[in-house]
């Protein structure tokens, strides 16, 4: 085994958005650091000022690559003894209704949110269960807990994390392992700029006779909104994170903005059929949802 004097924390995703706050945040700390992202956006890492150091590693990685992945764990296991804590937060988001969805668009939007942070687990777990001791951070989204309309693919990822979360956290209880879901919901930033249109639902947005166009028109600038009037911010959430990394017993599911408790308490409260039925009437201009197309 490697050094074990320093813990050895990974963060995927760490170039840009809440990564990069949470490789700011911590790059003060006693932690030893692997922040990774693609091969693309390493050089994001020196444009911020972070670099190589004797405890700031920065390794590329796909998440969606099976090679990358077992490489990645590799090496940590064989230089440091294992990974002490994981982070998931590398994702991506598919802006589209299901029927706009095919196969090959459904399997990336799962290969990025579920099947690679998943995959980073199952190879990080055999060093923690010998070593009796480590802590999973998945990074969900209140798409996890609620979905919306035109974010089918990112709502089924993130509930697919959220459920194999939830048996991780029984499993590995028995080695002292701790696992946490952690739940941001509207984050001031850029981020839903950078969401992915597929080829039939960018056809929707530029096509005002097509069926779905009005789901498009009005979600887009209605969760553009939430955002810009969210006061929580990347950072804030970062800080989440770091104290969930820190706490003794952390809860498996952490709720990382006043929406997020929000939506949590809802849920928890409502009944379902009136719950349902309070969020669709809210939706942007809904009634006129429908009017077009057969």
């Amino acid at each position: 085994m490697g050094d074990r004097g320093t813990e050895t924390v990974v963060v995927t995703g760490a170039s840009t958005g809440l990564g990069l706050a949470l490789a700011r945040r911590l790059l003060g700390s006693s932690y030893r650091l692997v922040l990774t992202a693609r091969a693309s956006s390493l050089a994001r890492f020196a444009a911020e000022g972070i670099g190589e150091g004797e405890r700031v590693h920065v390794r590329a990685l796909d998440v969606t690559s099976a090679a990358e992945r077992a490489a990645l764990i590799d090496e940590i296991d064989a230089r440091w003894g294992g990974v002490d804590v994981l982070v998931n937060n590398a994702g991506v988001m598919y802006r589209a209704v299901l029927e706009h969805l095919t196969h090959d668009e459904m399997v990336e939007q799962l290969e990025v949110n579920y099947l690679g942070p998943v995959d980073l687990i199952r190879r990080a777990l055999p060093a923690m269960r010998a070593r009796r001791a480590g802590r999973i951070i998945n990074v969900s989204s209140v798409g996890g807990m609620m979905a919306m309309p035109t974010m089918a693919a990112y709502s089924a990822s993130k509930f697919a994390l959220e459920g194999a979360t939830e048996s991780l956290y029984y499993e590995t209880r028995p080695w002292g392992i701790k696992v946490s879901l952690v739940q941001p919901g509207f984050v001031h930033s850029d981020a839903y700029q950078l969401v992915h249109l597929t080829s039939e639902s960018q056809h929707s947005v530029d096509d005002v006779r097509e069926a779905y166009h009005a789901h498009y028109e009005h979600m887009a600038p209605f969760i553009a909104r939430l955002m810009r009037l969210s006061r929580a911010t990347p950072e804030r959430v970062a800080k989440v994170i770091e104290r969930t990394m820190r706490r003794r017993r952390p809860p498996l599911r952490v709720p990382a903005t006043f929406d997020a408790h929000l939506f949590a308490a809802l849920r928890r409260l409502l009944p379902r059929g009136f719950y349902h039925w309070l969020l669709y009437r809210n939706l942007p201009r809904v009634k006129t949802w429908g009017q077009l197309g057969p």
